[in-house]
């Protein structure tokens, strides 16, 4: 049985877009001659972001990994600020949703939880798993939020009614979880019904029956995808940051996503390590980890962008 640590309830079950994903933000990028997107910014010093999250409005949020603080930038400004305080333990991947809702994975800490972007409220909390676990990203849909866990083959199933408690989906099928980190971001398929996994430690993507927890491998016609990290679909087109390649392998998949051809890669001379990915307008966002540089009080972090 999965521990609930706090829970808030919500009135309203979340709004979700339907199986094509419509990109934040497309008309006002395109639209306005007086207003341009920042191509980069930077996040506070020794922040270590790894998630993050863009929804209808010019902002993105980014979780620490070394206290849990959510950041909020403006796209416009490169301008931000700590809009909710962390647990200590760290954020990873953020996905928000139509109401203002911002679910964060609890990575080492195997928990989830639900900010308020408004006031910086927890929503709700969950505790899906206990060591050796690494929560690591989420992804919403319909039927819930799910969450991966690095450490452990199942997905974590969590309300958006946030009443009620989450459940574990084993995954079973195709993907095997082997040493070191496995399953990493989760995305949608192009038809909505589904679910795509990258496993990083065999650079392998993976589909997921959301209700079963079935995997098939996705045949990309033998590339792999070394280093893989954050995913987005937006229509067909598929996003796969590869981290420490410094790059993001961009797909073109059928509509089940059982299968895709690379069309092009997307990188940044400023790419440090970048992790996830969200896009707004016809630019893609990617914070920099900086994975394996030592962390001071004076490190620097930012966020640079690519064209779709």
């Amino acid at each position: 049985m999965l521990t609930r640590r706090a829970l808030i309830t919500s009135s309203a079950a979340a709004a979700l877009t339907a199986a094509t994903l419509t990109v934040p933000g497309a008309a006002t990028a395109h639209g306005s001659r007086h207003r341009r997107l920042q191509d980069s910014f930077p996040l506070p010093n020794a922040f270590q972001p790894e998630g993050i999250a863009i929804g209808a409005e010019p902002f993105a949020y980014f979780g620490s990994l070394a206290n849990g603080d959510i950041y909020r930038a403006n796209l416009f400004t490169g301008r931000g600020e700590i809009i909710s305080t962390g647990p200590g333990t760290s954020s990873v991947g953020l996905k928000i949703d139509g109401y203002g809702r911002l679910f964060v994975s609890g990575g080492g800490a195997g928990s989830g939880r639900v900010v308020d972007t408004r006031s910086g409220r927890i929503l709700a909390s969950w505790t899906f798993a206990t060591a050796p676990t690494f929560v690591n990203d989420v992804v919403l849909t319909p039927k819930g939020a799910f969450f991966t866990d690095s450490n452990q083959p199942f997905l974590y199933k969590a309300p958006l009614s946030l009443r009620g408690e989450p459940v574990k989906v084993p995954l079973t099928g195709d993907l095997v979880y082997q040493t070191g980190f496995n399953v990493n971001g989760i995305t949608r398929t192009p038809d909505g019904r589904n679910l795509l996994v990258v496993q990083s430690n065999t650079a392998t993507l993976y589909r997921v029956d959301p209700d079963t927890g079935v995997t098939r491998a996705v045949d990309l016609g033998g590339y792999p995808l070394t280093n893989g990290d954050g995913l987005l679909t937006v229509g067909r087109t598929l996003y796969v940051v590869q981290n420490r390649s410094n790059q993001v392998a961009v797909f073109t998949l059928d509509w089940r996503g059982l299968s895709g051809r690379l069309t092009g890669t997307r990188t940044n001379p400023n790419f440090d390590v970048p992790t996830t990915v969200a896009a707004y307008g016809d630019r893609l966002y990617l914070p920099n980890a900086r994975f394996g540089t030592t962390v001071t009080p004076d490190t620097t972090y930012s966020v640079n962008s690519v064209k779709r």
